[in-house]
């Protein structure tokens, strides 16, 4: 009890308000620029919209809490976040057999992919081994459909998809991090004013702000295995915890990656039966929380990290609310808020994908099969697109070897 009590008083020591804002800036910054993006994976992949707002809660809340643990713990800013380019790979999925119980199915099976993954380590290194433009190009692929949300906006209607673009445009020319939430307020402005909202709509968006928890009932399959966990575990891995793991080190931390992953692990399982797909470890954020903007002793940037998880809290007892508020909406226009926030992501990944010759038809193969967005036997073309271009790759290396 003693050693607890001395703990506490030296980590309020270590409290700042430069920590405090940068915190509230990084959950303010993580939940708007992509809860669109959640929510439209999971309705994508069979939830209703209840079953989206109580995976949203879960998995806000789950984060928060996991990054309050990591960072209390090992007093480093170790950012969390929800998998982003996991609920675009869902998006592009869309409903398998079994419904949104197999999907719940396969985003605990992940959950569990992920925390063996920290603990065996040969799993671990095995992940890390796909061949990065591989996994990139699956990346971008799975992207490119809900990039196009934004024109396919304009495209609907003009007068309310133009203001949301042009906000993004206009904001992210001088400032890029707040172009998304810029483009969200949009977003917010066109529905007030310029969408005809039902009567009694806002009474049912006050009900709303009590938190509607929705227990789904997994329903493990086959193809909820090889079409969702699988190609979710590749994607949360590749594209969010091992590259949250570099920005701590590029922020000279050196942080112990496997249990780190198994934690996130953990709570991803605690938010599945809730209809949550995946939490990891922060890439984007966790350079705020790193960086010198959050303190200039890197020693006390820790509070930054354990106050963005406060802020995912609130944000996640919010979440029914904000999942009411966007159904008012015509759903190619908050597709279109998603889409935007992925921009950077699928430019990123496109460029990785595609920047060594060697591996440059390999990952077009996988970036094109995966777009396709075709299923063969009931399974994801993101699956089938990194088995695809891994046999290409393979092809290419024996007869380069064989040139020798």
């Amino acid at each position: 009890m003693r050693n607890l009590r001395s703990r506490s008083r030296a980590m309020l020591k270590d409290f700042s308000v430069q920590s405090l804002f940068m915190g509230l800036l990084t959950a303010f910054v993580g939940f708007t620029s992509s809860f669109a993006v959640v929510l439209h994976g999971l309705q994508a992949v069979g939830a209703t919209d209840a079953q989206a707002a109580s995976g949203l809660m879960a998995l806000s809340i789950s984060m928060g809490l996991c990054a309050i643990v990591l960072s209390a713990v090992t007093r480093l800013p170790v950012s969390i976040a929800w998998s982003t380019p996991g609920a675009a790979l869902l998006a592009s999925i869309g409903t398998i057999d079994g419904g949104f119980n197999a999907a719940v199915g396969a985003f605990i099976l992940c959950g569990l992919l992920i925390v063996i993954a920290g603990l065996f380590k040969p799993l671990g290194r095995a992940v890390a081994a796909i061949p990065a433009p591989l996994a990139n190009a699956m990346l971008s692929g799975v992207l490119l459909g809900l990039c196009f949300a934004p024109v396919k906006a304009i495209a609907f209607n003009p007068l309310l998809g133009l203001p949301i673009i042009l906000t993004w445009i206009v904001v992210g020319a001088f400032k890029r991090l707040w172009a998304v939430p810029a483009a969200l307020v949009a977003f917010a402005l066109v529905l007030a004013f310029g969408v005809d909202i039902p009567e009694g709509a806002f009474a049912s968006l006050e009900q709303s702000l009590v938190p509607a928890i929705d227990i789904v009932h997994p329903v493990f399959n086959l193809a909820g295995f090889v079409s969702i966990a699988l190609p979710l575990f590749i994607v949360t891995m590749a594209s969010q915890n091992i590259p949250g793991i570099a920005v701590l080190k590029v922020n000279h931390y050196d942080p112990m990656p496997g249990p780190l992953f198994a934690v996130t692990g953990v709570f991803s399982l605690l938010a599945a039966p809730f209809g949550g797909h995946a939490v990891n470890l922060a890439a984007i954020t966790a350079a705020m929380c790193a960086g010198q903007d959050a303190h200039a002793d890197p020693s006390r940037r820790y509070w930054a990290a354990l106050i963005s998880g406060v802020g995912y809290v609130i944000f996640g007892l919010l979440a029914g609310a904000v999942t009411a508020f966007v159904a008012l909406a015509p759903p190619i226009l908050i597709e279109a808020v998603a889409g935007l926030a992925l921009v950077g992501a699928f430019s990123g990944s496109a460029m990785a994908a595609f920047q060594a010759p060697e591996s440059r038809e390999a990952a077009a193969i996988t970036f094109l099969v995966t777009a396709s967005g075709v299923s063969f036997g009931g399974i994801s073309g993101a699956f089938w697109g990194l088995i695809a271009g891994g046999l290409m790759l393979a092809l290419s290396r024996i007869v380069q070897a064989r040139k020798k």
